[in-house]
């Protein structure tokens, strides 16, 4: 049984993909074009990858420069989350969503953070401001 919860929309469009949740910022710079695996050292999600899966995540760290290099260069490797769903949105993170066009959203209920577990399958629907776990 699939339960929906409403967000915000930061940038539009819509994706359904495997979840992958993290507690640590994204600096996605760290993460292999190739395969979309984190090298990131000491992070949680290091060796795993982020590449078309529904990425949820505090928010974004580094330079302006790295974070759009870094999602430039996933983009070209097609290895780009299928969609964002973070908690504190950054100017850099938002620009880079949306020249990227990745959906991404925010101002999600604690709840869904608790319920959502890696490997649930998640809808984002950003033009209609719903999250839902099928």
């Amino acid at each position: 049984m699939s339960k929906r919860y409403s967000c915000h929309k930061i940038s539009e469009g819509k994706a359904q993909a495997e979840a992958i949740k993290t507690h640590d910022r994204i600096m996605f710079y760290q993460v292999r074009p190739e395969d979309g695996v984190m090298e990131e050292k000491d992070h949680e999600l290091v060796g795993r990858s982020i590449a078309q899966k529904v990425l949820l995540f505090p928010g974004g760290k580094g330079s302006s420069v790295v974070q759009q290099d870094g999602l430039y260069h996933l983009d070209r490797f097609h290895n780009m989350p299928a969609a964002l769903i973070v908690q504190d949105p950054d100017p850099v993170l938002v620009a880079g969503a949306i020249i990227m066009e990745i959906p991404m959203v925010d101002r999600l209920p604690q709840e869904f953070y608790d319920a959502v577990k890696d490997g649930d399958q998640i809808l984002v629907n950003a033009d209609e401001g719903y999250v839902e776990v099928l």
